[in-house]
């Protein structure tokens, strides 16, 4: 019987840091194709920010037909000019809440506020957390907590046209 993995993407993180470091976007599909090689795919959650404008909607229909489970939450831009939209809390209680039922768990973001819920994943319910990242926006303790680290690289972007 195969293993089942839930997957967790921090959606802001990955498509800031891919875009900083390489210039080009996170492939979903073959990041899909890689967590579930060999795996069942229990649950999969994508955490983004909706700003309501039409492509963004294309893009998280297309998360939908992949096989995730879109999460939203509103852009919010204060008086002072400075914005608020993050799901820590929301991936933390949700990988809490499944931790124990799948086999393996994977969270795709470099945030290092994930370390200590990295670390009470594996070690209270003794479940494997891998971790996707780019590691040079990856924080050290984050990589450090998990089981293992995936970079991600070339393998996982969308290829530019020239």
């Amino acid at each position: 019987m195969s293993k089942t993995v839930s997957i967790f993407v921090d959606v802001q993180n990955i498509y800031y840091t891919t875009r900083e470091v390489y210039g080009a976007h996170f492939d979903y599909n073959a990041f899909w194709a890689k967590v579930g090689h060999g795996r069942s795919i229990a649950r999969a959650y994508a955490y983004a920010i909706d700003r309501g404008d039409e492509k963004q909607r294309q893009f998280q229909n297309i998360l939908r037909a992949i096989g995730f489970t879109v999460k939203l939450k509103p852009y919010i831009q204060r008086s002072d000019g400075s914005t608020k939209g993050d799901w820590d809390v929301g991936i933390a209680l949700d990988m809490l809440e499944q931790a124990g039922s799948s086999d393996v768990m994977v969270l795709a973001s470099g945030d290092g506020d994930f370390d200590i819920l990295v670390n009470r994943v594996r070690h209270r319910y003794k479940t494997p957390v891998e971790v996707y990242g780019v590691p040079a926006l990856t924080a050290k303790t984050l990589m450090n907590e998990a089981s293992c680290f995936i970079p991600v690289d070339e393998k996982l972007l969308i290829k530019k046209c020239r």
